[in-house]
C-alpha cells in the first residue's frame, strides 16, 4: 500500500504518472522498446513503450493463445495553464482553463502544485522534461459575508472563479521553454481515514489506482501467454488524441508484437479474436448521505470487492459472456466483486474501454473499484477493495481464456 500512496502522491500528470510507471518497469526488468525503432522481442522478456510521454504500454512474451490486456488511464481532471498566463495588477493571477469534468468547488483553498512538462531546445533539439514547481499557489473562495447564497448553491466560472493566485505585486512565471503542458494540480498528500485506517483519501485515484494495479500485475513472475497493461492519456477529454485509446497505440503495439512473432494476416486476426480486454477504471461507491443517487438494486459499496461495471448503451463494454468470463476467473481465484450500474435516469459515464474497441474489436468487460467523490480534488476508496483488484488482475494474467462458438473456456 505504500507504493501506491508514493504513486498517488508524485504522478501528478499524466507526464509524471508515465515516468513513474517507466522507473517501476525498468526495476522490475522490463526492457524500452521505442516506436521509431526496429523492435527484436524474445519469448520470456518484458518490455514497454512510451508515446508522448504520458502514455505506456507495457507486455510480457510468454506463449499463449490471445492477449490479455487491462487498459487505463494515466490522467486526471486539473486547471491547464494558457501561454502567457500572467494577469498582473496588485495580485499576479494565472488564467487557466479546465482540463476534463472536474469537480471544480474541491479546488479552492487547498495546495495546488504547477506541474507538468516543458519543451526546451538543446543542441538544435526540442526536448521535453518533467515540470514540478517547487512551490505552491491556491484559488481562494470568495467569504461568505460576500457570496450570502454560496452554500445554497455554488457554479464556479471557469474565466473569473478558478485562476490561482501566483503572487503579490506584478510577477513572471519564469517557466523558460519554446513551449509548455503545464497545469494546477491538486498536491495533498495522500492519508488514511476511518476509525480502522481503513480508507484512504487522495488526488488522483480516479484512475491511478488502475494504472498502479495493472503494473504490478503485470511485474508478477505468475504472468501466462502475451499480457499487456495499457496505460492511455486523455480519458478525461474522450481519448481522441494520437497517445489516447481512440488512437492506434495499443492496436500498433498488437501488430509488432506479432510481427515479432513471425505472426501476420489471418493469423493476427485469429490471435485477436482468441484475446480479452479488462478496461478498468473507478466506479461510484453508495455514498452514505446520499445512498438515493445510486441504483435500487445493483450499488456497489466501497469494501464489496471489484466492480463490474454495465450499462445497456454502451457506456461499458461489459455483456453477458464476458461477465460470466471474469465472475468465473475472479470466484476460482477467491477475489470479491460485485455489480455496478447507474440509475436508469441519471446519466452514465463513460470510459475508454467503448473507444478501444473502435480500434481492435476485442471481447472486452468494465471493472474498477468503488469510490468516493470521483473527480474531486481528493477522493476516496477501501484499502481492500484495491487489495481486491491487485489480486484479480494477477489471477487475469495468469490464467488462460479460450474461445469457442457460442463459448469460452477460463482457465486458473
Amino acid at each position: 500500500m505504500k507504493e501506491l500512496l508514493t504513486f498517488l502522491n508524485d504522478s501528478y500528470t499524466a507526464y509524471h504518472a508515465t515516468e513513474n510507471a517507466r522507473t517501476l518497469l525498468l526495476k522490475n526488468g522490463f526492457t524500452e522498446l521505442s516506436e521509431s525503432e526496429a523492435w527484436k522481442l524474445k519469448t520470456g522478456r518484458k518490455y514497454f513503450v512510451t508515446r508522448n510521454g504520458s502514455s505506456i504500454i507495457a507486455f510480457t512474451l510468454g506463449k499463449g493463445n490471445g492477449f490479455k490486456i487491462v487498459a487505463s488511464h494515466t490522467d486526471s481532471p486539473a486547471l491547464k495553464l494558457k501561454e502567457q498566463p500572467e494577469m498582473k495588477g496588485v495580485f499576479t493571477r494565472l488564467n487557466v482553463e479546465t482540463y476534463g469534468g472536474g469537480l471544480w468547488y474541491s479546488f479552492f483553498d487547498r495546495p495546488l502544485k504547477l506541474a507538468g512538462r516543458t519543451v526546451t531546445e538543446e543542441n538544435g533539439a526540442l526536448t521535453g522534461n518533467l515540470y514540478t514547481s517547487d512551490y505552491t499557489v491556491v484559488i481562494p473562495s470568495l467569504a461568505i459575508h460576500m457570496n450570502r447564497t454560496a452554500n445554497e448553491g455554488f457554479a464556479p466560472n471557469e474565466q473569473t472563479d478558478l485562476l490561482p493566485l501566483f503572487s503579490l505585486g506584478e510577477k513572471e512565471l519564469g517557466i523558460n521553454a519554446v513551449a509548455k503542458d503545464i497545469y494546477a494540480v491538486p498536491c495533498d498528500a495522500p492519508f488514511e481515514c476511518g476509525a480502522n485506517g481503513e480508507f484512504i483519501c487522495a488526488p488522483r485515484v480516479d484512475n491511478l489506482t488502475s494504472v498502479f494495479s495493472s503494473l504490478r500485475a503485470l511485474c508478477s513472475e505468475k504472468t501466462n501467454g502475451v499480457c499487456i497493461a495499457a496505460c492511455l492519456d486523455n480519458e478525461e477529454i474522450g481519448s481522441r488524441t494520437r497517445q489516447g485509446a481512440g488512437s492506434d497505440f495499443l492496436k500498433r503495439t498488437l501488430e509488432r508484437i506479432a510481427i515479432c512473432q513471425n505472426i501476420g494476416g489471418e493469423d493476427f486476426l485469429r490471435l485477436t479474436a482468441d484475446s480479452f480486454l479488462i478496461s478498468l477504471d473507478n466506479a461510484h461507491s453508495v455514498h452514505p448521505n446520499r445512498p438515493e443517487k445510486c441504483d435500487p438494486t445493483n450499488r456497489a459499496v466501497m469494501g464489496g470487492g471489484v466492480a463490474i461495471k454495465a450499462h445497456a448503451n454502451g457506456a461499458y463494454t461489459t455483456d453477458g459472456m464476458t461477465a460470466a468470463i471474469v465472475r468465473t476467473l475472479f470466484d476460482r481465484a477467491g477475489v470479491k466483486h460485485q455489480n455496478f450500474y447507474n440509475r436508469s435516469d441519471m446519466r452514465s459515464g463513460s470510459t475508454l474501454g467503448a473507444i478501444s474497441l473502435g480500434q481492435l474489436g476485442i471481447p472486452s468487460v468494465d471493472l474498477g473499484i468503488a469510490q468516493l467523490a470521483m473527480h474531486s480534488a481528493a477522493e476516496t476508496f477501501a484499502k481492500v477493495d484495491y487489495e481486491e483488484l491487485e489480486k484479480g488482475l494477477k489471477a487475469f494474467y495468469a490464467s488462460e481464456i479460450r474461445f469457442g462458438e457460442k463459448r469460452a473456456t477460463v482457465i486458473v
